[in-house]
């Protein structure tokens, strides 16, 4: 009867926490202004081994957008399949137009043992974790005031003043649901919040379910060790 092979058959000389692992679902949330995108978007170029997630929108593409770098452009009707196929981790309608994340690329990224960044609202990450809940780590990024908040939006420069309080109100709504995520950040100084979700990510990498190296490793060490 022949023996199982070795998990570290392939390459007997890696070190086997070098072998790939299973990846991870960072999804980061905050009330617009609170720093999400600056954040996440910062850890996925620090790392390596994060990937950001890649949204499909029935949404036509603005001037220089280029399909399956900012999103992949569906029709109505491409999308609509998508969703019948039960193709999308989660996916919402916005101002008339349908946005929502592939599975596919996501679980081939998990499988790959690359981790995936999703900048997403409360609602898309509830339905990411319900779908991959073992796979999903959920942060939230709180501003450390309200005023401070308010200030930022107005730095920006980008929205009138109706628009801004239309997304304070928004955002005093989305905060109501930080108690569903697993961490959250108080973003006052962006470096020492960057620091913090540093730490988390780090930290979540090393949970023994991401890692299926760790079974054969110990027994190796108990081998030894007897």
């Amino acid at each position: 009867m022949s023996s199982a092979p070795h998990p570290f058959a392939d390459d007997r000389h890696a070190k086997p926490w070098e072998t790939v692992r299973r990846g991870l679902l960072m999804l980061v949330s905050s009330p617009g202004g609170a720093g999400k995108t600056s954040l996440s978007r910062r850890l996925v170029a620090d790392f390596d081994g994060m990937t950001l997630s890649i949204s499909a929108t029935t949404r036509p593409p603005r001037p220089g957008e280029e399909e399956g770098r900012e999103y992949f452009f569906k029709t109505r009707a491409e999308f609509e399949a998508m969703i019948e196929a039960g193709e999308l981790l989660e996916w919402a309608e916005v101002n008339s137009h349908l946005y929502g994340t592939p599975k596919g690329p996501v679980m081939a990224a998990l499988d790959a043992g690359r981790d995936v960044m999703f900048d997403i609202d409360w609602q898309g990450a509830r339905q990411v974790a319900q779908q991959a809940p073992d796979d999903s780590v959920r942060i939230y990024i709180l501003p450390p005031s309200w005023q401070d908040l308010s200030r930022r939006l107005h730095a920006r420069a980008q929205d009138s003043e109706e628009v801004i309080r239309q997304r304070l109100a928004l955002g005093r709504s989305e905060i109501t649901h930080w108690d569903e995520y697993d961490y959250v950040i108080v973003n006052k100084d962006f470096d020492r919040a960057y620091a913090d979700l540093i730490h988390i990510y780090r930290a979540e990498r090393m949970k023994p379910g991401r890692n299926p190296w760790l079974p054969p490793f110990v027994q190796d060490l108990l081998t030894e060790g007897g």
